[in-house]
């Protein structure tokens, strides 16, 4: 019986240990397997996925997060502009209702824990459609999403491009989003759509 302790309490000193050992996933000193840039002046952020605020979310992966220099400055043509990577594990299906519910499970993840002061938080309205596709993507979409803007605490409506792409030899699915208020026609989407232009699958 002694020997039967002795062993379970082993077993569970080894379970113990694994799970205090586990190191923290570092965003920055992350190396990513494939080539996203990072401009002038951009700065980035990364975590894991399935993420903390949107854990419905049912991938595995990292998100790669680019922010624009103007992103958080409510006077500046590049506020709430940015773009992020999906960096999943294996083969993921999407499609226009998929990719719309993600991110309407995403944004309202992400307003409610930037936003608990807030008096109150409209709902999350996506509306993308696929459209021809763009720089080799299995898929591209486009259209709008209708957030709070846990900054200045207004509605905000932000246009909303999102790519679909695997790459040979990988069992990996990337989708890259890129997101500003500003009009598709507006200059601050030449730098959002160079970053995927620029993207590579390997560095």
């Amino acid at each position: 019986m002694k020997t039967l302790i002795t062993i379970l309490l082993v077993i569970v000193s080894i379970n113990l240990y694994g799970q205090i050992s586990k190191p923290q996933f570092d965003g920055h000193a992350w190396k990513a397997p494939y080539e996203l840039p990072i401009p002038k002046g951009w700065t980035i952020e990364r975590f894991l996925i399935p993420i903390s605020f949107a854990p419905q979310i049912p991938y595995k992966g990292v998100e790669d997060i680019r922010f624009t220099p103007g992103w958080s400055k409510a006077t500046s043509d590049e506020y709430w502009s940015y773009a992020f990577l999906w960096y999943l594990d294996g083969e993921v299906k999407m499609n226009a209702s998929t990719l719309n519910n993600n991110l309407k499970v995403y944004y309202s993840g992400l307003v409610k824990s930037n936003g608990r002061s807030l008096p109150r938080i409209t709902p999350v309205v996506t509306s993308l459609k696929e459209t021809k596709k763009d720089n080799g993507d299995l898929q591209t979409y486009v259209g709008t999403i209708q957030i709070t803007d846990y900054m200045s605490q207004a509605p905000i409506m932000l246009n909303c491009k999102a790519h679909v792409k695997s790459c040979p030899g990988e069992n990996k699915t990337f989708i890259f989003y890129e997101l500003s208020p500003q009009s598709l026609s507006h200059k601050v989407w030449s730098g959002l759509d160079k970053l995927w232009i620029d993207f590579r699958c390997k560095k």
